[in-house]
């Protein structure tokens, strides 16, 4: 009776031993759609975010052990692992996040989060937020400069134990788990900041602390974003290209140089902004994103 059991636990799969390393890459396609991966420090963008649901992998893109109750988010070409604080403009949410996962899969969504980070950030039923991401600098050298290079198993880690989280109480979002206790702080934090040739990097933790900052929410509008252009003639001929969407073109001057952005928008809806998008990919624009303005 005793051997049956003995015998199953060995033919187990091993669970594999993270092995976090440094990730950019070349142009990859996914859904239909290229991307090209490229390193920004310091990137700053909108657009929806989802959850991360389903079956993964055991180790994330980087090598990391995926973990759904860690604060952390998928991208689709930044630098990995990259350090970034997420908003959610729909409440004034915010939290910073280890990005360490490529994804997602959708070109009408920015990041895909865990389901702890959507819990923290209150994301409502529907699973999808308006959010704002900035890439944190320093920090985010700190977690990428030392892995450079790094290649196999050599660099292997224990995942990070999950910390004690006291402090105030935030209530979670309906339909969500209980959010158990969370660090609550009024105001929003500024990057940290290089000095010239000196890089004083902070000492980033392997599981970020679970702190919220609470802002003013901005909402604000989606649209769909077909491109910046320098020539006017440019713009209309991207336009021309996507007629369905009755895209408009905005002129941006920014001291002596002009620029013509061409969007379609604004969208009541995610569901109006997801039908826009797709209309513009299939339209040969394949690098149209859903932004929030």
């Amino acid at each position: 009776m005793l051997v049956l059991p003995l015998a199953l636990a060995g033919c187990a799969t091993p669970r594999p031993a993270p092995y976090p390393h440094f990730v950019l890459g070349d142009a990859y396609q996914a859904g239909g759609v290229w991307y090209y991966p490229h390193e920004s420090f310091n990137a700053e963008q909108t657009g929806l975010a989802s959850i991360e649901t389903g079956a993964h992998a055991a180790l994330t893109t980087d090598g990391e052990i995926f973990d759904q109750t860690a604060l952390a988010a998928a991208h689709q070409t930044l630098q990995l692992p990259a350090i970034a604080r997420v908003t959610n403009l729909e409440n004034g949410r915010q939290v910073v996040v280890r990005i360490n996962q490529r994804g997602p899969a959708s070109p009408a969504r920015l990041i895909a989060v865990t389901r702890r980070t959507a819990e923290l950030l209150g994301f409502a039923d529907a699973g999808v937020a308006r959010v704002r991401l900035q890439v944190l600098d320093a920090e985010s050298h700190a977690v990428a400069d030392p892995l450079r290079g790094a290649a196999g198993p050599t660099l292997a880690i224990a995942a990070a134990p999950r910390g004690e989280v006291t402090e105030m109480a935030l209530a979670p979002p309906a339909g969500a788990v209980q959010a158990s206790q969370v660090r609550v702080v009024p105001g929003s934090p500024e990057p940290t900041s290089i000095d010239g040739s000196r890089r004083d990097l902070p000492t980033v933790p392997a599981r970020l602390p679970e702190t919220v900052t609470q802002t003013v929410p901005h909402p604000g509008s989606l649209y769909v974003q077909m491109g910046t252009f320098s020539r006017r003639e440019f713009a209309e001929r991207q336009r021309a290209r996507a007629p369905g969407v009755n895209a408009a073109i905005e002129r941006e001057r920014i001291g002596r140089s002009e620029t013509y952005r061409v969007q379609a928008g604004p969208f009541a809806t995610v569901a109006e902004a997801d039908a826009a998008l797709n209309t513009v990919i299939r339209a040969g624009i394949s690098d149209a994103r859903i932004v929030v303005e």
